[in-house]
């Protein structure tokens, strides 16, 4: 008798708009079917959780019937066991034989306070966001993959905009050679935004309205840019704005490149990228789109060829759309599922 294939038990720690967004999509989409969420530790109530997993606003309702019986989230049939644990070293990743916890609290960074997750039992952590540098490996889907190792323990799937980025700016350096550049993003309002004016952030900006200004905030984007492609270290600035709308974002670069070009080249590189080794990671695009359009779009960019302009041979100007909820929540699964294989568990 033939015997199914053993799932990677998953943990969410952190049920927040990615944490939740991770669990829509291993049901939305089979690609991630080698994954099972078998517990969610989130220091709400378990009918809060319910119900925040059966409707959203964002991206609709749950695609399946979504229940609890006191203890565990019923969802087609699997039983997810519900926590309500703020100290990690008390969470029962052993019992729950956990393969890997999904870091989507978004508070800490460091490799001590992932350790204790290691510490209750779970094999591996994923951060869902930037780590300091003792972690193992930060990946980008699509780009650097190839860098995990079986034996790492704590890794980072770096940032929204970071996925969003790197493998476009990839391109471009191969092709063309990138001599320096300026990033605005222009992003959706987040949850570290009041709806009105209140005191929240030792960012004064942030202590007002998400919903009627648009609030300009720090970026550690370049960051990023150099930790993924040293040879870019020091030749970006990066500004980060956020909008009034609740989900997708967008990229807007300007690049000198090294050698010359035009819009319809560059717009032919990202059509014949898109269509070939970055399918399914990179879009490309020539329709009149606005925003709302990439809502639950699994793609990490989607080029706007419209856009494209080129000045003078060498200064680029590029958009790229990214739903900075679901996109990323896909690249932390592509992440697992490729780390997870490796590691043979």
């Amino acid at each position: 008798m033939s015997r199914l294939p053993k799932k990677h038990r998953i943990a969410i720690n952190g049920y927040g708009r990615i944490g939740q967004s991770v669990l829509r999509a291993l049901y939305v989409d089979p690609r991630h079917s080698e994954l099972q969420v078998v517990a969610i530790n989130e220091l709400s109530d378990l009918d809060t959780l319910t119900y925040l997993t059966r409707y959203d606003t964002t991206h609709g309702r749950f695609p399946v019937a979504v229940a609890n019986d006191g203890s565990h989230l019923l969802i087609n049939g699997d039983r997810i066991r519900a926590l309500n644990e703020q100290d990690p070293e008390n969470l029962p990743w052993k019992e729950l034989d956990v393969d890997l916890v999904l870091e989507c609290t978004g508070t800490f960074t460091d490799r001590a306070t992932a350790e204790r997750h290691l510490a209750s039992g779970a094999r591996r952590l994923l951060f869902s966001q930037p780590a300091d540098a003792e972690v193992d490996a930060t990946i980008v889907h699509g780009f650097n993959s190839g860098d995990l190792q079986p034996g790492h323990r704590i890794v980072s799937s770096a940032s929204c905009t970071t996925n969003c980025i790197v493998p476009i700016l990839d391109l471009l350096e191969r092709h063309y050679g990138i001599e320096n550049g300026v990033t605005t993003t222009i992003h959706s309002a987040m949850n570290d935004q009041p709806v009105i004016d209140s005191y929240h952030h030792t960012d004064l900006r942030l202590t007002r309205s998400a919903m009627h200004s648009m609030v300009p905030v720090d970026t550690g984007l370049h960051q990023g840019i150099g930790k993924m492609m040293p040879a870019l270290s020091g030749r970006f600035e990066c500004l980060h704005l956020r909008v009034p709308t609740i989900n997708v974002s967008l990229m807007d670069l300007a690049i000198n490149l090294r050698r010359p070009t035009d819009a319809a080249s560059v717009n032919t590189l990202f059509r014949e990228a898109a269509a070939g080794p970055l399918q399914g990671l990179l879009g490309y695009t020539e329709e009149p789109h606005a925003s709302v359009d990439f809502n639950t779009d699994p793609r990490s960019a989607i080029v706007d060829g419209t856009q494209t302009r080129v000045s003078v041979g060498r200064l680029l100007k590029l958009m790229a759309w990214f739903d900075n909820e679901w996109s990323y929540a896909n690249r932390m699964l592509d992440v697992a599922q490729v780390w997870l294989n490796l590691a043979g568990e």
